[in-house]
């Protein structure tokens, strides 16, 4: 679409009021509004703000920015009607001489996808966010107590789930399908896999609609990664694959697993910055807590094509499918920074391929019931324990810090260091629990 086809369409649909989406480098959506008759100035010219403001962005004395809409951005909100239509559009974050921003995550993701692009190559991801619904933001009283694709009567989360995905479908975002997860209260809704800078938009535009359609049924919506003690806790499992033209370039028909020698270099750089990555893909001190054996999360770095206990495995193959080859990465959580989160998979991937690695063998055995020994005999290493375990292999990674570009790396590390240094002060409940009574 163009400038003015916008402008025509914001017309037809009567819209109101335009908000304009760009997002920290922590991955939280920063949006401001405006009325439509200022659309045009914003197409044209953009919209300044104050960047030292944001998280991340630039000190005082550099703080001016503009945003610039994405006109393929340009979306209605089905829920804002009543009030007076909004429609809203994703922006990239630019310096007033017009130069893109180096701190803005969306840009990053741009880069690396130009990166690919180099080599002949487009991204494709399908994320799977889990997410829970609690009665409110007070705590964690759950709504149900179904598991893992239990569909039961009265069923509160079912009925959110629908208007979610309607609310989804209303803003063009294709939805492949949906359920209840394995915890309790616990829910999945499938995005339909596309090109990674478009499935970044829509996975902050699905994290606000979740969040949206909950908060109008009086109930709440969470992506923290573990928010109940002792029942799973929520991932973004993702797939991914590689295309030159129309074609698969991970398909290879007369491979036994069906990979191309691409698919295997890029599955290897995968596996061999796995914990450099980890914390770009975990970051959150609560995210580590879902890492852990007997929940279904993956912990030690191997690779199969069945085995769900492997940190990356490849889905089967059928036969008719070969666009639908691809790896599926398994320890990312919803709460990521898509956009960061995305930039790394792609960069590992890459330096797989760009220097060949070698695919170590699959592992078929359940990873968690082997012994310390077995794995080690084996070559399997583990994910990192913690947050700081996590930041601190980061921080020694220059495929990461090429991959995000120093202006987000030293940010990104400098606010997890502060993150990990408020938690380990802190005195939680359990301590309480355990130790004030007999210590």
């Amino acid at each position: 679409m163009t400038k003015q086809e916008i402008i025509k369409i914001a017309k037809k649909k009567k819209v109101a009021f335009v908000r304009l989406w760009f997002t920290d480098v922590l991955g939280f959506l920063k949006s401001f509004d405006m009325p439509v008759e200022e659309l045009h100035h914003a197409l044209n010219d953009g919209m300044g703000f104050d960047g030292s403001s944001i998280e991340g962005f630039s000190r005082i004395e550099e703080s001016d920015m503009v945003v610039k809409p994405d006109i393929s951005t340009f979306r209605i909100m089905p829920w804002t009607q009543e009030e007076g239509t909004v429609a809203r559009m994703f922006c990239d974050v630019v310096e007033p001489n017009g130069k893109p921003f180096e701190g803005d995550p969306r840009y990053v993701l741009k880069r690396n996808l130009k990166e690919a692009k180099k080599l002949g190559y487009t991204f494709n991801v399908g994320p799977e966010l889990e997410y829970f619904y609690f009665r409110n933001a007070g705590g964690t009283e759950i709504l149900d107590n179904g598991g893992y694709f239990d569909l039961t009567p009265m069923d509160i989360g079912q009925d959110l789930r629908r208007k979610t995905v309607l609310a989804l479908e209303k803003m063009g975002i294709d939805v492949e399908y949906w359920h209840h997860e394995v915890a309790s209260s616990q829910h999945e809704i499938d995005l339909r896999y596309n090109e990674a800078l478009l499935m970044a938009d829509n996975v902050m535009t699905y994290r606000m609609v979740v969040k949206e359609v909950a908060m109008q049924q009086n109930m709440y919506a969470t992506f923290m990664p573990k928010p109940v003690y002792g029942i799973n806790g929520s991932g973004m499992h993702t797939h991914m694959s590689l295309f030159k033209g129309k074609k698969n370039a991970f398909f290879d028909k007369n491979d036994k697993n069906h990979l191309s020698e691409t698919a295997k270099y890029f599955l290897a750089g995968l596996l061999k910055h796995a914990t450099e990555i980890c914390s770009v893909c975990c970051q959150w001190v609560n995210s580590y807590k879902r890492l852990v054996p007997g929940y279904e999360a993956p912990v030690y770095v191997s690779w199969a094509c069945r085995n769900r206990s492997a940190l990356l495995r490849i889905p089967m193959y059928k036969p008719g499918k070969e666009m639908a080859t691809r790896i599926e990465l398994r320890n990312p959580d919803p709460a990521c920074n898509p956009y960061l989160a995305f930039s790394v998979m792609l960069a590992a991937g890459l330096e797989g391929i760009k220097k060949k690695y070698k695919l170590p063998k699959q592992v078929t055995n359940n990873v968690y019931s082997m012994t310390e020994k077995e794995r080690k005999d084996l070559g399997i290493a583990s994910l990192p324990d913690d947050l700081y375990d996590a930041i601190r292999i980061t921080e020694q990674s220059p495929l990461v810090r090429k991959a995000l570009g120093d202006k987000v790396f030293e940010y990104f590390i400098r606010n997890k260091k502060d993150e990990w240094d408020d938690y380990k002060k802190q005195v939680t409940k359990h301590e309480l629990d355990r130790y004030l009574a007999i210590l």
